[in-house]
């Protein structure tokens, strides 16, 4: 399967809307998510989205920034392929594009965050080679 990766601009956000919900089981608003992504978008991240035959079959953010422990790094974030075309080997695709592009960057590392209960991610991304290096701790203010 051929895939082409086009970068999602701030304003044509509405086309990853819908696959961002089902992946957030429809937790918040469209417009909280909406307004939330815009100042996301001024904020050193990208959202790109993965076509098949032209059609939109999932997305992905990227962010860029420098950490003191391990150099330049690139974060996917929300990474999401429908559900009909999972299982197919474009996880893989869509990791070695973004290696290759976080690399173009100058990128150092790929970083990321999974959800404790998100066993499939934990073992795709151990397979991808990366490693458990900390928790992720969030506080609700």
């Amino acid at each position: 399967m051929d895939l082409a990766f086009h970068k999602i601009l701030k304003e044509d956000f509405d086309i990853v809307l819908p696959l961002l919900q089902k992946l957030m089981n429809n937790q918040f608003s469209d417009v909280v998510l909406t307004q939330r992504f815009s100042e996301m978008f001024e904020q050193n991240y990208e959202c790109w989205g993965v076509y098949s035959d032209k059609k939109l079959i999932g997305f992905f953010g990227l962010w860029f920034m420098t950490r003191h422990y391990v150099g330049r790094s690139c974060e996917p974030d929300h990474v999401y392929i429908d559900e009909q075309n999972r299982s197919k080997g474009i996880g893989k695709k869509v990791f070695n594009w973004i290696y290759e592009y976080a690399k173009s960057r100058g990128c150092e590392a790929s970083e990321l965050n999974s959800y404790v209960v998100n066993y499939l991610s934990h073992k795709f991304y151990l397979n991808e080679g990366y490693e458990i290096w900390a928790h992720h701790f969030v506080k609700k203010l």
